[in-house]
């Protein structure tokens, strides 16, 4: 097989400045955030227009992070190759396909159709954004910067995705958040061609088609697995689970003998990818799983609106824009993987002081928690933007990026399984939730603080082999 020629990216005459770049980032990973979120604002409403049962409400919920967590990779890999503004373009355009189709949908399969469509098309817009903003910074300092300010718009889309769709959940017009979606989509695809330079690898590839269909397969089983796990499907639960050991072993069998595989396995032996990809991980299956989970916890057992709920969640997503945006100010010698450290010790020692919940204890017993999980979160958002693209070649960083949100996504699936099957008491009762939801917090906060020591064990030796 012929190995490809070198070929430089492409320069335009006036190229965008690199803030015009993150600004055009930040804002898509904004509007696929808003995306992911909308449902855990007003789940109930939605679940009574489409007349979803119990089955179809965890597929709701569950199917934007399938295509999230299938196509990420793929997404990121195809990014650098073929170019990062064509695919932030492609996911744009999509997303709002994605959109359209839950505005009009009437029964819950088409609706969860819609969802898996905007998963995809977020996997695009996520990847590729961080990619071309690893591009336009070069220099540690300056994607410290932009990293922050990426993070920032992780955090804000989760802040605002379930406030504007309770929002709108009181005006009677929960389709409305849907078709907003879908004009912002569009209006940022248009922008991407104009305001994006495009950016490539240097050495593109041919696309590793056997590791990409592999791969893709391996992330929906391990989903469906899950999810069929929740509702209590044991067979199809066990079926999807061997299906997709089958198919992560063909996928690794795949990317060790193909010339230019999508994902070189060698990555794994670097201790800062390594770190980031289990940071990731730990992320998504602790206090992503934990939140969102909290909205329906606050809806059931305290009897607040979906409004109040989401502005209570609001409170750790809110903070943890700010903290991403302040992380730029930390000693250099706390910045990057001991960063990934901090921040998961931080938000499990948060959700450690959000348990022990009584039937009559206050909103106002979980706002210190909520504060410090925002400010570790923040800590995370920016440290993991950042260590997704520098723990990868320099001309990779769209792969990176769909590397590390492939893990946070894969974990937060995850975590929103455990937390599940723990907090949700069958007879539903108040006394029951309760003790569901401090079970829940310890858990997930176990799980961070032992993403914390594995990370930090790594940050140890890599300083040792330094």
């Amino acid at each position: 097989m012929n190995r490809p020629t070198a070929v430089a990216p492409p320069v335009r005459a006036h190229a965008p400045r690199p803030g015009t770049t993150l600004s055009v980032a930040s804002l898509g990973t904004f509007v696929a955030l808003i995306a992911f979120c909308a449902p855990l604002g007003n789940m109930p409403t939605v679940a009574a227009a489409l007349s979803a049962g119990p089955a179809a409400q965890t597929w709701i919920l569950s199917s934007m992070s399938v295509g999230l967590a299938a196509v990420l990779l793929t997404a990121g890999a195809l990014a650098d190759d073929y170019g990062r503004r064509r695919v932030f373009h492609w996911g744009a355009w999509l997303l709002a396909l994605g959109a359209v189709v839950g505005a009009v949908s009437q029964e819950p399969v088409l609706f969860i159709v819609g969802r898996l469509i905007q998963g995809v098309a977020g996997a695009a817009l996520i990847a590729a954004s961080l990619g071309a903003v690893a591009h336009a910074f070069a220099t540690p300092a300056a994607r410290a910067t932009a990293s922050g300010i990426w993070g920032a718009s992780v955090g804000a889309g989760i802040a605002v995705g379930p406030v504007l769709a309770g929002l709108l959940d009181l005006a009677g017009w929960w389709r409305g958040l849907y078709w907003a979606l879908a004009v912002a989509s569009l209006a940022i695809g248009q922008v991407a061609t104009r305001a994006l330079a495009e950016s490539r690898s240097a050495v593109p590839k041919r696309i590793d088609v056997p590791g990409a269909v592999t791969l893709c397969a391996a992330m929906v089983l391990v989903l469906v697995a899950l999810v069929e796990g929740r509702q209590g499907n044991t067979p199809a639960t066990a079926l999807c689970g061997i299906g997709a050991a089958v198919f992560t072993l063909a996928f690794v069998g795949v990317e060790r003998r193909r010339p230019f595989p999508m994902l070189d396995l060698a990555l794994f032996r670097r201790r800062d990818f390594l770190a980031a990809t289990l940071a990731a991980l730990a992320t998504g299956a602790g206090i992503i799983g934990l939140m969102s989970f909290a909205c329906t916890f606050l809806v059931k057992t305290m009897h607040v609106s979906t409004l109040a709920a989401a502005g209570v969640i609001a409170l750790w997503s809110g903070t943890s824009v700010v903290a991403s945006l302040l992380a730029r100010t930390l000693p250099a010698r706390l910045a990057g993987t001991p960063q990934l450290v901090i921040g998961l010790a931080g938000v499990g020692v948060a959700m450690l002081t959000m348990t022990g919940l009584s039937p009559d204890s206050s909103l106002l017993r979980l706002v210190p928690g909520l504060l410090l999980a925002g400010i570790a979160s923040g800590l995370l958002n920016a440290g993991l933007g950042r260590q997704a693209v520098a723990s990868v070649p320099a001309d990779q960083g769209g792969l990176g990026s769909g590397a590390n949100n492939t893990a946070r996504y894969l974990g937060s699936s995850i975590g929103v399984t455990v937390v599940s099957i723990i907090a949700l008491d069958p007879a539903g009762t108040i006394d029951g939730m309760v003790t569901g939801w401090n079970h829940a917090a310890v858990t997930t906060g176990l799980i961070s603080l032992v993403g914390a020591g594995v990370v930090g064990v790594l940050v140890r030796r890599t300083a040792v082999r330094r």
